[in-house]
């Protein structure tokens, strides 16, 4: 029994949290390596383009919410999801178009894109900052949970109780069907076989007659619902602040070169080593510990490696790791 009450509670504490976080990470990882990978340059103001589609997203829920509209069990927010993405989309070709299209016919070392989307970024977080405050917004209704700690102890018979949130399940679910349609369109479709090509072979590309603008703005407009989607999922999940998307950008970037940049099977796996670590290290293991070691073993203390207040370090140090040893990451994507 003590060994299954490690198991639940490693997997109430540790699995559970980092499989949703890992998911969040991934649909944010696999943004960044699409523009990466296509447009060639790290887009800094990914994070704050999260904090904007997110913030639509809430403002819709709230005018639903107030029309009487809802999904019962399920957070409204899944019906205002479309207006945030199309708000997002709108958004990022106009600043593709009033911005960065310059520097891009220009031909611009990518060290300047990453400049200027660094300028972008401060511009997109004061705009949310402005527009709904710098404040927590809860917008989470519908069922909290999937399955209490209450129910499962009492089911169960065990001492640990494991609690699933509504909200873990439908970021897991909603980001595997949204890996599996993305994966769909880039390898069945035309237009993403031509996005394929242009990562690939940008000057052969255009010789093959692939139209360079088209290929932008559909990469573009991916990039919107993926970091919408990405931003929702987490404020759900967790809390909408503005300013937790700007510090989103350190795990997310990190799970995008420790996979591979410019590899959308490496942006997955990167985000889930990057949510595990993360979990695992800022994790206080006592609790597991006492239920798994004979009694003259257990732990007196918190057998915690970090605080939770510096699992963005986790992030920072495996990025510097990987970019110094593998800089292609897992999957060998472009070198950083």
């Amino acid at each position: 029994m003590d060994l299954l009450n490690a198991l639940v509670a490693f997997g109430n504490f540790v699995f559970v949290p980092a499989v949703a976080y890992g998911s969040q990470l991934a649909l944010g990882a696999l943004a960044v390596t699409l523009i990466y990978g296509i447009l060639r340059f790290s887009n800094f103001a990914h994070g704050d383009t999260m904090a904007l589609g997110t913030m639509v997203t809430i403002i819709a829920t709230w005018g639903l919410q107030s029309l009487g509209i809802s999904l019962g069990p399920l957070p409204t927010a899944l019906l205002a999801i479309p207006v945030g993405i199309a708000f997002t989309a709108v958004l990022v070709l106009g600043t593709d178009r009033l911005v960065y299209r310059f520097y891009r016919k220009q031909k611009v070392a990518p060290v300047i894109m990453v400049i200027v989307s660094i300028g972008v970024m401060f511009i997109y977080n004061g705009l949310t900052r402005l527009v709904l405050g710098p404040d927590d917004q809860n917008f989470a209704d519908g069922e909290r949970f999937l399955i209490s700690a209450r129910d499962f102890k009492a089911m169960t018979g065990l001492s640990e109780g494991l609690a699933i949130r509504t909200t873990q399940v439908l970021t897991v679910v909603t980001a595997i069907l949204v890996v599996a349609t993305l994966f769909w369109f880039l390898n069945r479709t035309r237009t993403g076989k031509s996005m394929r090509a242009y990562s690939d072979n940008e000057d052969l590309a255009l010789l093959s007659g692939i139209d360079p603008e088209r290929v932008v703005r559909v990469t573009w407009i991916i990039v919107a619902a993926l970091a919408t989607i990405a931003g929702v999922l987490y404020g759900l999940d967790k809390t909408y602040k503005p300013f937790t998307y700007f510090q989103l950008v350190l795990p997310i970037f990190a799970a995008a070169i420790v996979g591979g940049l410019g590899s959308p099977l490496g942006a997955i796996a990167g985000g889930f080593v990057i949510a595990f670590s993360e979990v695992a290290i800022t994790y206080a293991w006592k609790k597991v510990l006492v239920y798994a070691l004979p009694e003259p073993l257990e732990p007196s203390g918190l057998m915690q490696l970090l605080s939770t207040d510096y699992k963005f370090a986790v992030s920072f140090v495996i990025l510097v790791i990987v970019l110094l040893f593998r800089p292609t990451g897992l999957f060998k994507g472009k070198s950083v």
